[in-house]
């Protein structure tokens, strides 16, 4: 039996598993950002949908609010939780804009937005209180006398139209800020890495650390009050849901969120508990670490399978395109080329309006990540025969397609091989972003342990990563020895 349609078929049936899962079971879905909060909003959300006996998807921690925009725009997700002022500033491009405006706006992309959920969560600039102190730093204004202080701010605030830059113009600020994670800052405060970070108000570190929060003293930013932002259609297809979020108006104020989210920063209990326990519903049921793993490796396993199999169908014969043709080859070559250096989170977000979230636009991503080593491996394989012997088949008067499948290519399989090796270790690492983007795999872990400080879950991720990458070398490895025909084998023994 020829093994290449078992082949091509078990790789397209993880390719609509994989889709199958980007879509999922549930009728609705909500969306979450990256950080304790964003989750907890979420879960909440997704068990006011459980409570009405609406089948629900909660999407957890897709990234940052770019992500969960596109995402609810593109259908991708129905609801999520935003803030007015990163609606207005951010999102929509409306300073000072008024709810009332803003829902005029939203209503122009079919989308709605319910009533203040009932806390403020605005953004601030932080330092430790002894620091702050001995400093004399009480407002944002008092940062302009200590030019040599460092900024860690969070990568999201550092680019933002409300964040950094226009903060930096309005007080005047002589600093330099660097990037980073938003967790990851309040550690760099407690060890001294930083001086300054980016907060939001009610994150559960302010009184955990004893940080100082900044008066904003001129006013910078604007009211951040939590919302649910919604599908308009969804009004049409889960009422219940959609009411229920819509009576979620003033039942949250700051202390209680800042509560909550101590309870999962500070206690480590699990958001799904938290917001079931405040519901007052059942919490849904959780799996073992056994099972997370078994279902993270199968997910991570169709991502890298599926975008290394395509990748195989098209970068093999544009590599030997890129031999015969060395004109065209450039060209080849350089587009591959400069797909290979665009930042792999940027390029899996540039998927989301063509494929909206989930392992297809991951799949995309990896794709293309996979190309260059193929391509490339491809034509030097072909183009480093020596000449005499592509002039002795030439010679005995082979086609050339024969010259190609039975000289040319077993000849250049160890090259070949070499970088199929090389994309699919690559594409190992890489599909672990694809959790940003709710495609699942490895990442989820690292993503959560990175947020909760959980050197555990980081691992529960990192370990069978790597371990699937050396698996992967493994039997490419062995698979190159079965490829290799017998006469070259003998030749390369002796």
């Amino acid at each position: 039996m020829n093994p290449r349609p078992l082949w091509f078929a078990w790789l397209l049936a993880c390719f609509c598993s994989a889709s199958a899962q980007a879509a999922g079971p549930a009728k609705v879905s909500i969306g979450s950002k990256n950080f304790t909060e964003a989750v907890i909003l979420g879960e909440i959300g997704a068990g006011l949908a459980r409570r009405t006996g609406t089948a629900v998807e909660h999407r957890r921690q897709l990234g940052g609010t770019r992500i969960l925009w596109r995402a609810l725009e593109t259908g991708a997700i129905d609801a999520y939780a935003e803030y007015t002022g990163t609606l207005a500033e951010e999102l929509l491009q409306m300073p000072g804009a008024d709810r009332q405006a803003l829902r005029h706006a939203l209503a122009q992309r079919g989308l709605a937005m319910t009533e203040p959920i009932g806390f403020d969560n605005t953004y601030a600039l932080g330092m430790r209180q002894e620091r702050a102190q001995a400093m004399g730093i009480a407002r944002i204004s008092d940062l302009r006398a200590h030019p040599q202080l460092k900024l860690g701010l969070s990568n999201e605030f550092l680019s933002r139209a409300d964040g950094w830059p226009g903060l930096q113009d309005a007080y005047g600020l002589p600093q330099h800020a660097d990037g980073l994670d938003h967790d990851l800052g309040y550690r760099g405060l407690a060890a001294g890495a930083i001086d300054v970070t980016d907060l939001y108000s009610t994150d559960a570190e302010i009184p955990h650390y004893r940080l100082r929060v900044l008066d904003d003293d001129r006013r910078y930013f604007p009211a951040y009050e939590a919302v649910y932002l919604y599908r308009a259609d969804l009004a049409q297809r889960a009422p219940a849901w959609v009411r229920a979020l819509e009576g979620m108006a003033g039942r949250i104020d700051a202390a209680t969120m800042q509560r909550l989210n101590a309870r999962v920063k500070l206690d480590r209990e699990k958001e799904a508990d938290i917001a079931a326990e405040w519901l007052g519903v059942s919490a849904p049921e959780t799996r073992g670490r056994a099972a997370r793993i078994g279902q993270r490796t199968y997910e991570h396993l169709a991502l890298v399978a599926v975008s290394l199999g395509l990748a195989l169908l098209v970068a093999l014969p544009l590599g030997v395109l890129a031999a015969r043709r060395p004109r065209l080859g450039q060209l080849v070559l350089s587009i591959s080329g400069i797909l290979q250096t665009l930042p792999s989170l940027a390029v899996f977000v540039f998927m989301i309006p063509l494929f909206g979230i989930g392992a297809k636009p991951a799949i995309a991503a990896l794709f293309l990540y996979s190309l260059l080593p193929i391509v490339r491996n491809t034509h030097a394989g072909l183009t480093g025969i020596a000449l005499e012997l592509r002039e002795t088949a030439a010679a005995m008067g082979l086609p050339s397609r024969t010259r190609l499948w039975r000289v040319e290519l077993p000849l250049a399989r160890a090259t070949i091989l070499a970088g199929i090796k090389t994309a699919a270790v690559i594409n190992v690492g890489t599909a672990t972003l694809g959790a940003l983007i709710g495609a699942g795999g490895y990442g989820q872990p690292i993503l959560t342990g990175i947020r909760l400080d959980d050197i555990g879950l980081i691992l529960e991720g990192a370990v069978p990563a790597a371990a699937l990458a050396l698996l992967v070398q493994a039997v490419l490895e062995a698979a190159e020895r079965w490829l290799t025909p017998r006469g070259l084998r003998l030749i390369a023994r002796t």
